[in-house]
């Protein structure tokens, strides 16, 4: 569950893999005395890198110590309807017949463009509930679209069902469904090919590294992110809209190489992102940037501020919060991320009362994101276990669970 504490997870992982604190720590390279502290729960969290290793080490995913993502926990029980029909929409039954257009339920194109847009600021807002409801409607429609008509209108169908798939892959991950996540990214990739579109494959190859790294799957994550990016680079990347796609690859290459342990590496692909920022602001904007990769210069310098987070430079991450201008078109997802980022930031710099500071602004931007996130609750339970206990953080602390 996402309240079950990191260390609870690791033991019960260890155990099932039949091995001791001290065969753990030899199998993942991670000293014995972490393994001991988190179980014993004198921590409270890890760097993504040490996740990473002892996920290799237990032969696991890394969201098995992660705990389930802020959107539905996995209770042991049947899957909620809403999950069957998004599984249902993306792998439809065996032997169904092909979708047929139905006069006036067939919907244009220019609104099917509209309704998946719609649908990823949705998620972008984190509202995966109301994705969930809406995706498998939107996949049918899309799909409908790339079976029907000729030409042009065909390939548009396609490059929709691309995008709808892609979202349902996203979708997939956020819930834990990683295998499902890729079964989707894997049609959507199929359909971007048919849409003769050169972006779409690339954006999708984005989504699939993603899900690669959640699968602790590193090396796979950064080859395809690197072997995309440099194919942008020679014949696509003279647009606003493949810059914003390439550059998007080389975030994604960075945080793979950060994971790995080449923090320095991961830097230099973060800056060279971040200078190609200067010459995307001097291009037009896409028509629907909802439609393509997420890729700004606050983009990079929150993902640069996760990366310093993560690997134990706190003070490296704040002077870059510092920096941050928000660009308009920066979804709000990322803008929590960057409150919990900073919050963690200041938790270890020794700051309970900047860390709680950011808390409740983050708790005011999204509180339901918040209650469901497991780095949120470490946060506030390595400030609780503190020296120090600032005003407001007995309320979180209450929010949270972590205390009564």
């Amino acid at each position: 569950m996402a309240t079950e504490h990191l260390g609870d997870r690791l033991s019960r992982l260890r155990r099932l893999a039949d091995l001791t604190q001290e065969g753990l720590a030899e199998k993942s390279g991670v000293s014995v005395d972490v393994v001991r502290k988190l179980e014993q729960r004198r921590k409270h969290s890890a760097r993504l890198p040490t996740l990473h290793a002892l996920a290799k080490g237990l032969g696991v995913e890394v969201t098995s110590l992660l705990g389930d993502p802020p959107a539905v926990p996995s209770t042991g029980e049947a899957e909620p309807p809403e999950l069957v029909a998004v599984r249902r929409a993306i792998m439809p039954p065996l032997f169904a017949p092909p979708p047929v257009a139905d006069g006036a339920d067939t919907l244009s194109l220019a609104l099917l463009r509209a309704e998946i847009a719609d649908a990823w600021t949705l998620y972008h807002s984190a509202d995966f509930g109301r994705v969930m409801e809406l995706l498998p409607g939107v996949i049918a429609d899309a799909r409908l679209a790339a079976a029907v008509g000729r030409g042009r209108d065909r390939r548009e169908g396609q490059h929709a069902l691309g995008k709808a798939l892609q979202l349902g892959g996203h979708l997939a991950i956020r819930l834990g469904k990683t295998d499902l996540g890729l079964s989707s990214l894997e049609r959507a990739i199929a359909a971007a090919d048919s849409s003769e579109d050169p972006l779409l494959p690339a954006m999708i190859c984005n989504s699939v590294a993603w899900a690669y790294q959640r699968q602790n799957r590193l090396d796979d994550a950064q080859s395809l992110a690197v072997h995309a990016a440099d194919g942008l680079e020679r014949d696509h990347a003279t647009s606003a809209e493949g810059l914003r796609v390439w550059g998007g690859l080389v975030m994604s290459a960075a945080t793979s190489t950060a994971r790995s342990g080449d923090y320095e590496g991961a830097s230099d692909m973060m800056l060279t992102a971040e200078e190609a920022t200067g010459r995307l602001a001097r291009m037009p904007a896409p028509a629907d940037g909802r439609m393509v990769s997420v890729f700004n210069r606050s983009s990079v310098r929150i993902e640069r501020v996760r990366l310093a987070v993560q690997h134990a430079r706190p003070d490296e991450a704040l002077v870059l919060a510092r920096g941050i201008r928000m660009s308009a078109d920066t979804p709000p997802s990322w803008r929590t991320w960057l409150l919990l980022d900073v919050a963690r930031a200041y938790t270890d710099m020794g700051d309970a009362a900047g860390a709680v500071t950011t808390l409740e602004r983050l708790q005011r931007v999204a509180p339901g994101w918040m209650r469901h996130h497991t780095l949120a609750v470490a946060i506030v339970s390595d400030l609780w276990a503190g020296p120090a206990r600032p005003p407001g953080l007995r309320r979180l602390a209450r929010l949270l669970g972590v205390t009564d």
